[in-house]
């Protein structure tokens, strides 16, 4: 299939002005080193891995996120991890694996759903920034996976457009709530998994990448009260 190439300047340049505007409000900070560069998708997870061991036991480096660093970026990013995330405001990945700015590439939506737009700003990533990794990062107590679940057992409908995500997480959700133990975090995790396998199910670009060695895919749960992200698909 023919695919037109996007430039990453035509497309992130609005975006990269207005956060250089914003940040020019606030105090100046120095440039932290950079971290050493990540070559392969284990080493990326590793990274990770150990930015939310810094968080979890307070000892967060909050690296490379002043003003100075947005300027050495503002010519071109590099981030090496995608996250598929949900919107809550209490799973922001860049403080719980403690990475800084063009560290990854950020796509949150509430049930951490991959629909097309979703996934194809996750191929554009892997196409032009050549990032190692990709993790569906979800949470437990998700609410979009709870009102999943109420809608099923009420029957009836989520009001708005929040009837999209009610429909989009039903197939996934649905089949386990019969299952032992809480129906939500069985919901969570069976969404997690779902979600992983539809990236490279459906995309043609993702699931080369993969076969090459040259990208992971990998599934995550954030726990709210010990701020753990562990794998789990």
């Amino acid at each position: 299939m023919a695919r037109a190439h996007l430039s990453r300047r035509s497309l992130l340049a609005a975006g990269g002005a207005a956060a250089v505007a914003v940040g020019a409000a606030s105090p100046s900070a120095a440039a932290a080193p950079a971290d050493d560069p990540v070559g392969t998708p284990a080493e990326a997870l590793r990274r990770l891995q150990a930015g939310n061991r810094r968080f979890t036991s307070g000892h967060s480096r909050h690296p490379h996120q002043g003003l100075a660093d947005l300027h050495r970026l503002a010519a071109g990013q590099h981030p090496f991890a995608i996250t598929v995330g949900c919107a809550d405001s209490r799973v922001a990945p860049e403080v719980l694996f403690d990475q800084g700015l063009g560290d990854l590439f950020d796509n949150r939506v509430a049930g951490n759903i991959v629909d097309d737009l979703l996934l194809g700003s996750v191929e554009f990533a892997v196409e032009e920034f050549g990032s190692l990794l990709i993790v569906v990062l979800g949470h437990e107590r998700c609410g979009a996976i709870t009102a999943t679940i109420d809608a099923i057992h009420s029957g009836g409908a989520a009001p708005g457009h929040i009837g999209t995500i009610v429909d989009a997480l039903r197939p996934v959700v649905e089949p386990v709530l019969d299952q032992p133990g809480d129906p939500v975090e069985n919901g969570v995790r069976a969404n997690i998994a779902a979600q992983v396998a539809a990236l490279s199910a459906r995309s043609t670009i993702i699931a080369e990448k993969v076969r090459q060695g040259a990208l992971r895919v990998v599934g995550a749960r954030y726990d709210l009260d010990d701020g753990r992200a562990s794998l789990v698909a």
